[in-house]
């Protein structure tokens, strides 16, 4: 068994796509800073692309937005494919089997903020809450 973890930001939004036969698939690369700085003192980072299926793919498509941080964790696949100049190349991709949200709840309430339609007021979308009636 292999599996790998990571923590990262995403490098672009999610594409969402559904297979022949109507499975959903959700695509989408993560960057990795290093934890070590190279002797000039630049951070190195690596950049992963990810596939999530089905659920986890329709949750990663409505929640993630490109620069969001994430925990990814899945299986390494090698994938072949072959350049323009004709040369053959293998990446390794990850099957994601677990997809966490990690960015702050500040920036969701910002992205979800900018998302809105025009004209709309928050009182469209939260309700007032009295804090003497929390039960903690």
């Amino acid at each position: 068994m292999q599996q790998i973890q990571f923590i990262g930001n995403l490098c672009n939004d999610p594409e969402l796509r559904q297979t022949n036969t109507g499975t959903q698939v959700c695509s989408f690369s993560v960057a990795v800073n290093r934890r070590f700085k190279d002797k000039d003192g630049n951070t190195a980072t690596d950049f992963f692309r990810v596939t999530a299926w089905r659920g986890l793919a329709e949750n990663c498509s409505k929640y993630l937005v490109k620069g969001k941080k994430v925990f990814v964790a899945g299986e390494l696949q090698p994938h072949e494919y072959t350049t323009k100049d004709g040369s053959t190349r293998t990446s390794l991709d990850v099957q994601a089997d677990n997809v966490e949200f990690l960015s702050p709840k500040e920036q969701e309430a910002q992205a979800a903020q900018e998302q809105r339609r025009p004209g709309s007021k928050d009182s469209d979308y939260f309700t007032d809450v009295n804090p003497n009636t929390l039960p903690f």
